[in-house]
């Protein structure tokens, strides 16, 4: 169910703030507590905390970042928040990563919006009372990423590269893969090489990751 029009009448903007460094959380606190019309009504280490309080605080929006350590990421929490009953909050992905895989994944999980945290205190604060409003609210970096995926959209996998993705999702390593399919580790990296390419990733789990939202696996 989607979330109203957040904080009518003037009432202030109700935040959960999402992160598993403590320095980090403290700075947000005190960088939010000045902003007016916004109000910390709480804070969490983990997403299985995030998910706890929110239930229990109905915040207007958390502030998620992405990596929280042990327990589930800032994804899933995201995508559990925000498929919540009743009233879920917007989420707001608050990260220092900007890489194409990661964008996809939280804004598939249902983000309202994705900000860097080499963000001004002013668009912060501009993007959390947009978010509160369920409209979309995108760092720069990150609305170019979005935009230039839309203008080029990537090349669609071969047969053979969907086979080796399918193998990458099993956990399997490249000596694995080539005994798997018949074919030689080097071949196995090359294909490596081509699938992150089309799929805007650097690392194996990123490609898992961007398959399993385009729905690329069998």
């Amino acid at each position: 169910m989607t979330r109203p029009a957040a904080a009518p009448g003037g009432a202030p903007v109700r935040i959960l703030v999402c992160d598993d460094h403590a320095v980090v959380r403290a700075g947000l606190l005190a960088l939010l507590d000045s902003a007016p019309g916004i109000e910390v009504v709480g804070e969490a280490g983990t997403g299985e905390e995030a998910l706890a309080l929110s239930a229990k605080l109905a915040p207007d929006v958390v502030l998620m970042d992405l990596q929280l350590g042990e327990g589930i990421d800032g994804v899933e929490t995201t995508r559990r928040l925000t498929a919540a009953p009743g009233r879920p909050p917007h989420v707001l992905v608050l990260t220092t990563y900007d890489t194409d895989a990661d964008i996809t994944r939280a804004i598939g999980a249902g983000a309202t919006g994705y900000l860097l945290k080499a963000e001004r205190a002013e668009e912060l604060f501009a993007a959390i009372r947009s978010a509160a409003q369920g409209r979309p609210a995108l760092s720069a970096p990150v609305a170019t990423r979005v935009m230039a995926g839309l203008r080029t959209p990537r090349a669609s996998l071969t047969g053979r590269e969907r086979d080796i993705l399918a193998q990458l999702a099993r956990g399997l390593g490249n000596r694995d893969i080539a005994r798997a399919l018949f074919i030689s580790e080097a071949t196995v990296k090359t294909h490596l090489r081509r699938i992150y390419d089309k799929l805007g990733v650097d690392n194996r789990a990123g490609a898992v990751a961007v398959a399993k939202e385009q729905r690329l696996l069998p």
